[in-house]
């Protein structure tokens, strides 16, 4: 195994032509934000290059510019390690993401047709079979596809936009409280969606709100144990 912690196998090497730069950009940010790289882990440009097929200069450019973003600490004399965020860093954007989530839901509630509220059940048995299987990745995945439906059907591209901004951040947090949130979870998305199904949007923003809090409290707890 390699020591950036990545069985050999598990990514798949980028194909040519293309931006590369961009798509090892993607890759390590995909890695980063499911923790198949972990928060402190050390990044070694060349063994990550070997790992993906690539030369190091397309590795250290998107080292650069997840640096810049706030995803990698680059240490003079040390190299690259998964930036490892502070209980403040969290704990501000899952605020952010409660007010955009709750104002998604009240306008999903006012605008959402048949076929919306079909979509989100289906997203919901999707993520209820996850959890009973105990698969963690597809449960947050499915829980993040779940989320954006809300968002996409609150059809506010502004808001659509600004929480895209955070949305793999929000992955990013999720996953380590993901098994701990489990069942209780999906249940307030079911309770969500009839809210979102009688057109209540008062009730579909207090259960938005109140479900993105006990993430955010979970989250606050799981890193201080």
């Amino acid at each position: 195994m390699l020591s950036a912690g990545l069985p050999q196998g598990a990514v798949p090497r980028l194909e040519r032509p293309g931006p590369l730069r961009d798509r090892v950009y993607e890759a390590l940010l995909e890695l980063i934000t499911t923790r198949a790289l972990r928060p402190g882990q050390h990044l070694v440009e060349s063994e990550l290059a070997g790992h993906l097929g690539v030369s190091r200069q397309p590795v250290r450019e998107a080292l650069q510019r997840l640096n810049t973003e706030g995803w990698v600490d680059l240490r003079p004399a040390q190299g690259a390690f998964v930036h490892d965020p502070t209980d403040e860093e969290a704990d501000q954007l899952l605020s952010v993401r409660t007010l955009l989530e709750a104002e998604a839901a009240r306008l999903a509630a006012a605008n959402s047709g048949s076929a919306g509220i079909a979509a989100l059940e289906e997203l919901c048995a999707r993520g209820e079979q996850a959890v009973a299987d105990d698969d963690v990745d597809l449960a947050v995945a499915t829980n993040a596809a779940f989320h954006a439906k809300v968002m996409e059907l609150a059809g506010n591209l502004v808001l659509s936009e600004l929480a895209g901004q955070v949305d793999r951040r929000v992955r990013w947090y999720y996953t380590p409280v993901a098994r701990q949130r489990g069942k209780q979870s999906w249940k307030e998305h079911r309770e969500l969606i009839d809210a979102i199904a009688a057109r209540d949007e008062a009730r579909a923003t207090t259960i938005m709100r109140a479900h993105t809090e006990h993430t955010r409290a979970t989250y606050r707890e799981h890193s201080q144990g």
